[in-house]
């Protein structure tokens, strides 16, 4: 791990606060990273030190106060700040935990208020035009003669329809789409086992297009070769290995390209679009939390508000008396 290779330059109480969201908290590797920067940060800019920096009991609230200063002159975003002052706090628990220290000073830092943004998401009618736009795409390309083989062609073609299919229809992240294993789908059922953040496990749904593009993909995958065992991963690239986010990523800009949809669209905003759907259909908050696999309610009562956008466009559009202007 990328952290371990900095174990030699990392203080020991670092170090062991990496080991303890490692291990104990199950953090993942991106949570892990963020955390670790956050608090070399802080000996960077405040205590003019690195990660080998270890006298943590002498930070007082005046340099808590000092890096939130510091993060705001450099330019750094109300959610960017919030994120590294978290870190902070928690490495500050961890250490009291551990009598390292006998105070938090940051826990007379105020939280700030973070500019709240809506998640962007798609109409249903973008999600059918992106699941057309596969076919399209791979059609044209074999017309183009720029496919290696037609064989391959229809393998990547289905693979990916079935991987924007699953995305929409479980509202997964595309790291837990690509890490799906073979035994992880139960097509039949419907039902994949998802492995989420904190390595938390949860049930996905797949609706009746959803299962119909996963069988047709497990065909072309099945008879290319691809390993039954049920550790083995679900979704390949046409080398048989997992397929990577960064290649199914580039394929989708394709896709964007051939149905019209704007570039800035990406795998997250099918996730974004399966919560907003849901709850313009009538689902209640709390299956929509469980569905995500959101810890707390709070982080999914953000698509309350994009559905409450939604009906107030249509209301403005649709109503005859939304503007205060009675029709002739």
């Amino acid at each position: 791990m990328e952290n371990e290779k900095k174990s030699s330059k990392t203080g020991k109480s670092l170090a062991g606060f990496i080991r303890h969201l490692e291990n104990e908290k199950n953090a993942s590797p991106h949570t892990v990273a963020a955390y670790f920067s956050g608090i070399v940060e802080f000996a960077v800019k405040v205590r003019s030190s690195d990660a080998s920096f270890d006298s943590w009991p002498t930070v007082d609230r005046e340099q808590a106060r000092t890096f939130v200063m510091e993060l705001h002159s450099g330019g750094n975003a109300k959610r960017s700040i919030q994120r590294k002052l978290s870190a902070m706090r928690s490495f500050f628990r961890y250490l009291m935990i551990n009598g390292t220290v006998s105070h938090n000073p940051f826990n007379d830092i105020p939280q700030l208020k973070s500019d709240k943004f809506l998640p962007k998401v798609m109409t249903i009618n973008q999600v059918d035009a992106l699941i057309a736009a596969v076919d399209t795409w791979w059609l044209n390309a074999e017309a183009a003669g720029t496919v290696r083989t037609a064989g391959g062609a229809l393998f990547s073609r289905s693979r990916d329809k079935a991987l924007i299919e699953a995305i929409y229809s479980g509202g997964l992240r595309i790291s837990e789409a690509l890490n799906l294993n073979y035994g992880d789908a139960d097509i039949s059922s419907g039902i994949v086992k998802v492995r989420g953040k904190g390595k938390k496990e949860r049930l996905a749904v797949l609706g009746t297009p959803a299962k119909k593009a996963m069988r047709e993909y497990l065909r072309y995958r099945n008879a290319a070769g691809g390993s039954r065992d049920s550790i083995s991963a679900l979704f390949l690239n046409q080398q048989g290995t997992r397929i990577t986010p960064r290649s199914f990523q580039r394929n989708l800009k394709n896709y964007l390209l051939t149905a019209g949809l704007p570039p800035d669209l990406t795998p997250h905003k099918l996730r974004h679009s399966f919560a907003t759907h849901l709850l313009d259909a009538g689902a209640d908050l709390r299956s929509v939390q469980e569905m995500l696999g959101h810890e707390n309610l709070s982080t999914t009562q953000i698509y309350t508000h994009v559905s409450a956008e939604r009906l107030k466009k249509v209301y403005s559009t649709a109503h005859p008396l939304a503007t205060g202007k009675k029709s002739k």
